[in-house]
């Protein structure tokens, strides 16, 4: 599990309450903190046509503006997520590599049967026209167009969380006037003054949060994921274009290892040809 995808959201509500419970006196600068009224204080912010409001209103705008499946992928977005990191950029240097060197003793041809054990889909479809002699141009057109079809997806799954993060304080908004607009016509009425001031303030609170625990963060986190992958994708889209042009295996591993920030690609770790890069991020880990 992503800890940091864990932790985040509730180191936020923790902050979140505790910033309720504690007032700093304006005089002597000191906090206290209310634990006694706790539950009144935390009451002050639980009202329900708020959460009608925003929730209810973001959703039916999200609806309108993006299909059902769209809808469908949340689940995968969440494990996604919540997942490590499923790419180590190491491992696939390691594995290019291990095939480069392969291909300049033994040629081409013989990768083929260490291909079928390959587990990235976009490597292993990459290789394969290599072995198949496919004209390099058509090589690296056809792994610039998927990943650009990458690029086009991940950016489509994104929207979903960006529109949610701009539509949920825009509904804060509304219930703010909603309630300011019902506190104007019961002026006469002390006793609907309360909850209509309630719903004009609480609801911009719900808004904010909903946009910035909850959407911005998603969308955020997915981006580092494609970025990560991008990364992963690009090695395979360099090397396999170095391995069809025959190119020494040292000067790849040199050339892969310059897209990894210093510090990432120890050219001394095991590089064992066919290494599953998954494979090889779980060892590191442990």
């Amino acid at each position: 599990m992503d800890l940091n995808s864990i932790l985040g959201p509730i180191i936020g509500i923790v902050m979140i309450v505790l910033g309720i419970l504690t007032s700093t006196d304006p005089k002597t600068h000191v906090v206290t903190a209310h634990f006694n009224d706790a539950s009144s204080l935390l009451m002050n912010f639980i009202d329900i046509p708020s959460v009608l409001i925003v929730v209810g209103g973001t959703l039916a705008c999200l609806m309108v503006a993006f299909p059902i499946s769209q809808f469908k992928k949340i689940g995968k977005h969440m494990k996604i997520i919540f997942s490590p990191n499923q790419y180590n950029p190491a491992a696939y240097i390691a594995q290019i590599v291990g095939f480069a060197k392969k291909a300049r003793v033994s040629g081409l041809l013989a990768l083929e049967e260490d291909i079928e054990n390959v587990e990235d889909p976009f490597m292993k479809s990459s290789l394969m026209m290599v072995v198949d002699s496919v004209d390099p141009d058509k090589v690296k057109q056809q792994m610039e167009t998927e990943l650009e079809y990458m690029e086009d997806r991940h950016t489509r799954d994104r929207a979903l969380y960006d529109k949610g993060g701009a539509f949920a304080p825009g509904f804060g908004m509304i219930g703010t006037l909603i309630g300011l607009i019902n506190l104007m016509h019961n002026l006469n009425d002390s006793a609907a003054v309360g909850p209509n001031m309630a719903v004009a303030l609480v609801t911009t609170f719900y808004g904010s949060l909903l946009s910035n625990m909850v959407f911005i963060p998603v969308s955020n986190k997915l981006r580092v994921r494609h970025e990560e992958e991008m990364l992963c994708k690009t090695i395979v889209y360099e090397g396999v274009q170095g391995i069809q042009a025959g190119e020494n295996p040292k000067y790849i591993e040199t050339r892969l290892a310059e897209l990894l920030p210093d510090g990432q690609y120890d050219s001394n770790e095991d590089s064992a040809e066919g290494a599953s890069p998954a494979k090889k991020a779980k060892e590191k880990k442990k």
